[in-house]
Order: C-alpha cells, then sequence, then structure tokens
C-alpha cells in the first residue's frame, strides 16, 4: 500500500450534512484508518466542524448566493490548495462535484503543478433542473418560492459548463451511479479518454443499524418516539410488524423534488385502509408551511408531522422505530435515505426509477411510479399488510453490509487514487 495525502475538496462538510457532506465526512475517517493522511477543503461555517483523528479541515470564504457560491468557493479552495501544497505535498486532489465549479484551464493547472484530480460525479446540473421541471410539473410546489430551485431552472446551463470541464480535464472520474454515468455520458458526450469508474456510497452500518432490544435505554427511545406521534400500540412497542399504529418516516431537504406533495396526496387512501397510521417528515427547507398547509386541506393534519433535521444518532433510532420508510424523490445522483433505512433493518418504499432501483428492489422493499400518488399508497398499503416484511428487513440490512459501506468505498478508493497517481506519472514522462 502506498500511503498518500488526499485534498478533498468538497463544498459540504459537516456540520452541512448533506448527502455529499455525509459521505466526505466518512470516506475521509476511513481513508485515515488504512493510514492515509487527509485534509478537507470545504465552506467556512458559523460553527466549527466535528474533529476526527486524523483529519485536517481547512475552510475558505465563499458568496453566499445559490450556484455562484461553487464559483466563488471554487476559486478560493485553489489558493488554498497551492498553500497547502507548499507545506505539506498532495499526492491526489479529490474534488467533489458539482459543488466546486473549476474551469479546464484551472483543471489543467491544478494537476500541472499540483496532483492529478479525482473527481466525483454527485448528479448533474442538468440532471437537478429535469428534476425540477419534473416537480414543478407535478404542482409538487412553485419554483418561484425557493430561491434554489429557481436558480437551478435557470442558471444549470450555465454552470454545467464546469461540469463538462471536469469531465474532460480529471485524470480520472468517479460516479456515485450507473444513472449518474449515463446522465453525463448523454449531456456531455465526453471524448474516448473519459476514464469513469462507478462506485455507489455507502452508510455507517454501525450507527445506522437494527433495535437492541436488550438495550435499556434505546427501547425508552423508542417507545418515547412512538408514543409521541400517536403510534404507541403494544405491538408497535415490541416492534412488531401487527401494530395497529404504523409509523411512516420520510427524511430529506423539503424542496419540490423529493417529492413530498406525492406522499401527502397519497396518505387518504392509506388512512382508508390503515386508519391509524401517522407520517413523520423529517427536514429542512422552504416547503415546511406549504406541507402543512396542505395537510390541512387534504383532512390529514393528525397524520402528519414535520420535524427539522436530527443529529446522526437521533435519526438513526427515528429508522429503527419506523415500519416504513417513504422516499419519493424526482431526481438523485444516487440518494443516501434507503441505504440507512436499509441498514436499520427498516424496508423502503421508493421510485421506481434509476439510481434508486440500482439498491432497492422487490426483495428488500417496494417500488411506485414517480408521482403517481394512487400508486404509492397502493404499495404502502401492500408492505404494511405484507407477511414478509421483517424478511425484508433482514434482507435489506444484509444487503447493506456486502455492498454499500464506508469501508468498502474507502478501499475503492484507495485503488482509484493508486492508478490515478500512476496515471498522473506515465502523462508526466510523455
Amino acid at each position: 500500500m502506498i500511503v498518500v495525502h488526499v485534498a478533498i475538496v468538497s463544498g459540504e462538510y459537516p456540520p452541512r450534512w448533506g448527502g455529499i457532506g455525509s459521505v466526505v465526512f466518512h470516506l475521509a475517517g476511513h481513508l485515515v484508518k488504512l493510514g492515509h493522511e487527509v485534509t478537507i477543503i470545504t465552506r467556512n461555517h458559523k460553527i466549527n466542524p466535528p474533529s476526527q483523528e486524523g483529519v485536517e479541515v481547512l475552510s475558505v470564504k465563499w458568496a453566499p448566493l445559490p450556484m455562484a457560491f461553487t464559483r466563488s468557493y471554487g476559486k478560493k479552495s485553489i489558493k488554498a490548495l497551492k498553500k497547502l501544497h507548499s507545506r505539506k505535498p498532495i499526492d491526489v486532489i479529490h474534488a467533489h462535484l458539482p459543488l466546486v465549479s473549476w474551469k479546464r484551464s484551472e483543471y489543467q493547472r491544478l494537476q500541472k503543478d499540483i496532483a492529478p484530480i479525482v473527481s466525483c460525479l454527485h448528479g448533474s446540473w442538468i440532471g437537478e433542473k429535469e428534476g425540477v421541471k419534473r416537480a414543478a410539473k407535478a404542482k409538487e410546489s412553485a419554483t418561484w418560492r425557493n430561491p434554489n430551485d429557481l436558480a437551478i431552472l435557470t442558471t444549470a446551463g450555465w454552470y454545467s459548463r464546469y461540469e463538462r470541464a471536469g469531465i474532460l480535464e480529471s485524470t480520472i472520474c468517479v460516479a456515485n451511479s450507473q444513472s449518474t454515468l449515463k446522465e453525463f455520458n448523454k449531456w456531455y458526450n465526453p471524448d474516448s479518454n473519459f476514464d469513469c469508474e462507478v462506485v455507489l456510497w455507502g452508510c455507517d452500518h454501525r450507527v445506522f443499524r437494527p433495535q437492541n432490544i436488550d438495550d435499556e435505554s434505546e427501547q425508552l427511545e423508542h417507545e418515547r418516539i412512538r408514543t409521541e406521534y400517536g403510534c404507541g400500540d403494544e405491538e408497535a412497542l415490541n416492534y412488531s410488524p401487527n401494530t395497529k399504529t404504523p409509523m411512516l418516516l420520510a427524511v430529506g431537504r423539503l424542496v419540490a423534488r423529493k417529492g413530498y406533495m406525492t406522499l401527502l396526496r397519497a396518505m387518504p387512501k392509506i388512512l382508508e385502509e390503515n386508519a391509524g397510521t401517522k407520517l413523520v417528515i423529517v427536514g429542512r427547507g422552504h416547503m415546511r408551511k406549504s406541507l402543512e398547509s396542505n395537510a390541512k386541506k387534504l383532512g390529514i393534519s393528525h397524520a402528519i408531522t414535520v420535524k427539522s433535521s436530527l443529529s446522526f444518532d437521533e435519526l438513526a433510532q427515528y429508522f429503527r422505530s419506523a415500519d416504513l420508510v417513504v422516499y419519493p424523490s424526482y431526481y438523485e445522483g444516487q440518494g443516501l435515505i434507503p441505504l440507512e433505512s436499509l441498514a436499520s433493518g427498516t424496508p423502503v418504499v421508493t421510485v421506481n426509477q434509476e439510481p434508486l432501483t440500482e439498491m432497492i428492489d422487490n426483495t428488500v422493499g417496494a417500488l411506485f411510479e414517480r408521482g403517481d400518488s394512487v400508486d404509492l399508497a397502493a404499495k404502502v398499503n401492500d408492505m404494511l399488510s405484507s407477511t414478509d416484511r421483517l424478511e425484508k428487513a433482514k434482507l435489506g440490512r444484509e444487503r447493506v453490509l456486502s455492498n454499500y459501506t464506508y469501508e468498502h468505498n474507502a478501499l475503492s478508493f484507495e485503488k482509484i487514487f493508486n492508478r490515478a497517481i500512476e496515471k498522473h506519472q506515465d502523462f508526466k514522462k510523455v
């Protein structure tokens, strides 16, 4: 094994716990465990990032404007890379797109003066734009109410040039799903030198794990959560699938392309067959008041709770305590919530489209047609009445442990980084 110094350039890092921030945090920690040096270059935040042994975090300034922050952050990160390299030579630059925007000339200069670049493709701006358009067409939310969605609709084409620069100039690219790789081939038509591997991110299977019925404090927390939301019949408190008060959980940013209105529209039919059902939505975003208002119009306010984001440990308990997780998203580069649910021993109902179908099938959950609230309700009701839900939960956990852990990710990226270094050295000899 060659010990390398990896400089990870990521626009998200805790306390920004978005999908990218989460995977970067865990990947960094596992790379250190393999013996490598890791430095994170991220956007500054008023709250200090959590410390990880062996991981250095450098924060840079950025312009707090939708989409435009990727460019301002990108420029500042280049300066930080140069300064870092002068005191501690960098072997590999690991850039997480699309939250950092560099020009082709900047990729070329960084690789000439510092190190090879391995760019991770977390979905595309064009794909995000298509997701926003689909959600708007389905009347999930008025796009103009959300500055981020509006910025994606109006400027995704402009910022896509930076994504294209990444796939044309990086030493190696890594897509987070086959779906993302197809998108980049479709939208950007890369040349024959496009070197891209697919590595699906995992989740922290030690935090997101099934219930431990022998842990008294955990059992008390389970009882507290189920009781708080009116889902605390005796079967539920004993984790029995025969509960008459099932708890559905939906997790993610409160934005239109996550499909929450489809889920709300499904709730009346879910309640017709399972009158004691409660839905808990966990996330932050501009749609909270809209969701609560629409729940009232649909006559389901009594069955809906919208809650702000939780810590990892709190969220893990919600996953364990829920009967089903529902993930109705219109667009994802990969989507980590379904994996965290499976790792927790909770089946998932999600959309029958890539990349979600790369992780979820009928053996560990159920799939419904995107945007179809009637089909969603039918799949949820089928799952709640299913006699093999516990078997699905077991198989889901096994799937995560077999394929989707950060241990798997760290080993994959270790090989990719070493290959990038070798490829870069060969290129410099030419």
